[in-house]
């Protein structure tokens, strides 16, 4: 279904403020609570606090390409922002306001977090990750890589579902059922035999029969 461009905006920045507040206020609590290094079990070995400082992508990978990470997150950053106003889709805004969110709290991190020597170099700065769950994976994460995936979990199901950018459907392939044709085709040859094509002459020898 359609929604109006102001109701679908709205729903994709409140998503992404509110993404990207509860990750940077998380990594300000971890920063201020956790000691670094250390994990901390917090439900046993569900769910631990482990303070780490990545300088790779979501879930600590390709350490060592901050960079990289940091120019491609500026880009969806902007892809985002530039094509926002061609949603009409509830559901669409709600993943690219997951997507915003996360990105700009991870990429927040790369241009204010200080790197390895503890400089901070615009760009070059390490993602708080303290989230680990050694019983899914052995990488440690945040609250802005979880909203990261589950849009990307979401975007893979609205495809699945053919629901477009702006809210419709994409249209279902009409399948003809093999019984209704072959119903149809004994219709036509029940027809076709019973049926024939009367002749002068047929009238007229019923009746020189029935003189007789």
């Amino acid at each position: 279904m359609k929604r109006p461009v102001w109701a679908v905006l709205v729903l994709l920045g409140v998503a992404a403020a509110v993404i990207y507040a509860a990750d940077q206020l998380s990594k300000l609590w971890v920063i201020n609570t956790l000691e670094e290094g250390v994990s901390k079990p917090v439900l046993g070995d569900f769910l631990h606090f482990y303070f780490v400082r990545n300088p790779g992508a979501a879930f600590s990978m390709a350490s060592g390409s901050t960079w990289i990470f940091t120019i491609l997150a500026a880009v969806i950053t902007v892809v985002i922002i530039v094509f926002a106003k061609r949603i009409r889709s509830i559901a669409w805004a709600l993943v690219f306001g997951l997507l915003l969110g996360g990105t700009l709290g991870n990429l927040t991190d790369r241009l204010t977090k200080p790197n390895g020597d503890g400089v901070v170099v615009v760009g070059n700065g390490h993602v708080i990750d303290f989230i680990s769950t050694p019983w899914m994976m052995p990488a440690i994460y945040n609250v802005a890589d979880m909203a990261i995936v589950s849009s990307m979990i979401l975007l893979v199901l609205l495809t699945v579902l053919g629901i477009r950018l702006d809210g419709t459907r994409e249209p279902r392939k009409k399948k003809t059922s093999r019984s209704g044709k072959e119903e149809s085709t004994l219709i036509t040859a029940s027809t076709g035999s019973d049926v024939h094509p009367s002749t002068p002459g047929d009238s007229g020898a019923d009746g020189g029969s029935s003189g007789d």
